[in-house]
C-alpha cells in the first residue's frame, strides 16, 4: 500500500532533538532545510539532517550546526536508491547510475563466481557500494570446462566466448557428479559472503528441472534466497520456479516479471500474490521500459529462441546501428558476438507491474560498451520519479521511494547485516542518501543516446561522501563498500 504518514514537526522536535540544557554539537555535515522522506517510518517532514562520518547521526525539526552545512530546501531527501538488478559492474556504469540516485547497486541475477576473487577486484574501485550472489551460471562453466573463472559474466564476456558457440558449461545435461560439484560451488560462494544464490535457467538450456531443485535446496539449507531469471518466458516457467522453490523451502526472488511474463503478466503476479498469501517467501522487481537487452551469442538465443522467448528477429535491435534485425543479420552478429536490444513487453504491462503493491524497482542495467547499451543503466530511477510519479500519477512519492530503499533492503537484511542500515533516513543508518527535486527529476536516457544521465539530482552521498554534487559527478570519489553476507550457519 502507498505510504502516506507524515509525522508532525513540533512531534519530531520533541522526540529527535537533544535535551535543551546540552550543548549542540557540529556535524561533519548538516542537509538543512529539506523534505525528509523515510519510507522506514513514515516520515515525511522538513527536518535537518546531521552526519558524522558515515552515518546519519540527527534528525531535527531545529536548526543544527555542521563544520558544512548545504541548504538542500525545496528538495526530496530520501534513501539512496538500491539497485538489486545490476549488471553494469564497471566505474564508469556505477558514475551513471549514481547521476541517477542509486547508492548501491548489486549483481544477484547473474552473480559472480569466484567469489572473494570478485569482490577483490573491486575493492577501492567503486563509487557504490556492491555486492553479488554466487552465480549458477559461471558455477557451471567452473565445473564443466576444468575450473574456467568466469568471475562476472556480464563485465568479462571473453572467457565464455572462448569455450565456441555451444559450451557445454550452458548447454550440457549435468551428471550427479556434477551436480554434486555444482553444489560445492555454492556452498563455497557462500562460505566468501555471496549474497545469495543468482539463476539465469533461461542462459543454462542444459540445466534440468532435477538439477535447479538440488540447488535451490542448497540455498535453503544455508538460509538465503534466490534469485531466478526463468526457463523461458511466461507463466509456465514461472509457475516451475515458485513450485521448485516452493518444494525446496528457498525463498524466491523472480527478476524482471513484466519480461518474464509478458502477455502472462496479470497471470503471474496473481501466481506471486498467492504464493505470498500460502506463506510463501516471494518477491518480485520490475523496470520501466517496454525493452530488454542481453547478449546475443548467448544460450538465450539457441535454436529455438522465438518459440521459447515468443519474439521473432524483427523484435531485436542492434544498439550500435539501431537496426531491427532480420535471419541473415542475426546469424552474422550472433557470431560476432554483442548486447542486442529486444522489444517485447507492451506499455500496459509495465504500468501495472510498477503499479502493483510490492513490485520493487531494479534496472537489470547492462554494461555500456562503446558508448552504447540499454537507457535502464542510466534513467530507471529518475525515470520512475519523473514520469511515473510526477507526469502520469501511477504511484505515490513515498510509494515509488519505498520500492526502491526499504523493500529491496529488506529483501536482504536478515541474511546480509549491512541492510539493516541501509534504504533508511534515521539515526544509525548509513549516511546513503539521494537528494532530488521532485519538481524537476527526470531521466534523459534513450535508446538512440543510453548514456545521457538524468537530471534533478542534486546530491548523492555514499558512507557520507558526495559522489554527486549540485548535480555533477565528482570525479574520483570511490567510497563504495562491499556488502557481504553473514557468516553462514553450522
Amino acid at each position: 500500500m502507498p505510504i502516506s504518514i507524515r509525522v508532525p514537526v513540533a512531534s519530531l522536535a520533541a522526540a529527535l532533538v537533544m535535551g535543551a540544557c546540552a550543548p549542540a554539537p557540529t556535524y561533519d555535515l548538516v542537509l538543512a532545510g529539506g523534505r525528509v522522506l523515510d519510507p522506514a517510518s513514515g516520515l515525511d517532514s522538513l527536518v535537518n539532517v546531521g552526519i558524522w562520518g558515515d552515518s546519519v547521526a540527527a534528525l531535527s525539526a531545529a536548526p543544527l550546526r555542521g563544520t558544512e552545512v548545504v541548504d538542500v530546501t525545496g528538495l526530496v531527501i530520501a534513501p539512496g536508491f538500491i539497485d538489486l538488478h545490476a549488471h553494469g559492474q564497471t566505474r564508469e556504469d556505477m558514475e551513471l547510475q549514481a547521476q541517477d540516485g542509486v547508492t548501491t547497486a548489486l549483481e544477484m541475477e547473474a552473480g559472480v563466481f569466484p567469489v572473494a576473487k570478485w569482490y577483490a577486484s573491486r575493492e577501492g574501485k567503486a563509487p557504490l557500494n556492491f555486492g553479488a550472489t554466487v552465480g549458477h551460471r559461471p558455477a557451471r562453466f567452473f565445473v564443466f570446462h576444468d575450473g574456467i573463472e568466469v568471475l562476472h559474466g556480464a563485465t568479462n564476456p571473453g572467457v565464455v566466448a572462448g569455450l565456441g558457440p555451444m559450451p557445454a558449461g550452458a548447454n550440457q545435461a549435468a551428471s550427479a557428479a556434477q551436480i554434486e560439484a555444482l553444489g560445492g560451488t555454492i556452498r563455497q560462494g557462500l562460505d566468501e559472503g555471496a549474497l545469495g544464490v543468482g539463476f539465469g535457467i533461461n542462459y543454462s538450456p542444459g540445466a534440468t528441472p532435477e538439477e535447479i531443485g538440488q540447488l535451490f535446496r542448497v540455498a535453503a539449507d544455508r538460509r538465503v534466497p534466490v534469485f531466478v531469471h526463468t526457463r523461458a518466458f511466461g507463466i509456465g516457467a514461472i509457475r516451475e520456479t515458485v513450485a521448485a522453490a516452493h518444494d525446496a523451502g528457498a525463498a524466491l526472488h523472480v527478476v524482471h516479471i513484466a519480461s518474464s511474463s509478458l502477455g502472462d503478466l496479470p497471470e503471474a503476479l496473481a501466481l506471486l500474490d498467492s504464493a505470498r498469501a500460502g506463506g510463501q517467501d516471494v518477491t518480485t522487481e520490475v523496470y520501466p521500459y517496454t525493452a530488454g537487452s542481453t547478449r546475443l551469442e548467448s544460450a538465450m538465443f539457441n535454436p529455438g529462441w522465438q518459440a521459447n522467448l515468443r519474439l521473432d528477429y524483427s523484435d531485436l535491435a542492434w544498439p550500435l546501428t539501431g537496426e531491427r534485425l532480420t535471419r541473415e543479420s542475426f546469424e552474422r552478429y550472433r557470431r560476432q558476438g554483442g548486447w542486442v536490444v529486444i522489444h517485447m513487453m507492451k506499455d500496459e504491462h509495465v504500468d501495472r507491474a510498477i503499479q502493483h503493491p510490492g513490485v520493487m524497482i531494479a534496472s537489470d542495467g547492462v554494461p555500456f560498451v562503446n558508448g552504447t547499451g540499454h537507457p535502464r543503466g542510466a534513467g530507471t530511477y529518475a525515470r520512475i520519479l519523473g514520469r511515473y510519479v510526477r507526469e502520469r500519477k501511477l504511484l505515490g512519492l513515498n510509494d515509488a521511494v519505498a520500492r526502491m530503499t526499504i523493500l529491496p533492503a529488506r529483501r536482504l537484511e536478515a541474511h546480509v547485516p549491512a541492510m539493516a542500515r541501509k534504504g533508511r533516513v534515521q539515526v544509525g543508518a548509513d549516511a546513503d542518501l539521494t537528494i532530488f527535486d521532485p519538481t524537476t527529476i527526470i531521466d534523459r536516457a534513450t535508446f538512440t543516446e543510453p548514456t545521457l544521465t538524468s537530471v534533478g539530482i542534486s546530491h548523492v552521498l555514499v558512507n557520507g561522501t558526495f559522489v554527486v554534487r549540485d548535480g555533477r559527478l565528482v570525479s574520483g570519489a570511490l567510497p563504495g563498500r562491499p556488502v557481504r553476507a553473514a557468516a553462514p550457519p553450522r
